[in-house]
């Protein structure tokens, strides 16, 4: 089953950063969820918006 939502654990994991450097791209991606008023939880990212932003995918395929 695929994760809804990524932790600053999973995204150290996925990217090769630290857990520090994760919780900075978890705020980045939130603050721009929050500002297209969709809820955010502190310390958690949506996976699908995740993958949208850091490598061009939706459902974990890549756009053509």
């Amino acid at each position: 089953m695929t994760k809804q939502v990524l932790t600053a654990k999973d995204i150290s994991e996925i990217c090769g950063i630290s857990e520090s450097k994760s919780y900075q791209v978890i705020r980045q991606l939130n603050e721009e969820l929050d500002e297209k008023g969709y809820l955010t939880f502190r310390g958690r990212v949506s996976s699908a918006f995740f993958y949208e932003k850091m490598y061009g995918m939706k459902g974990g395929v890549a756009n053509e």
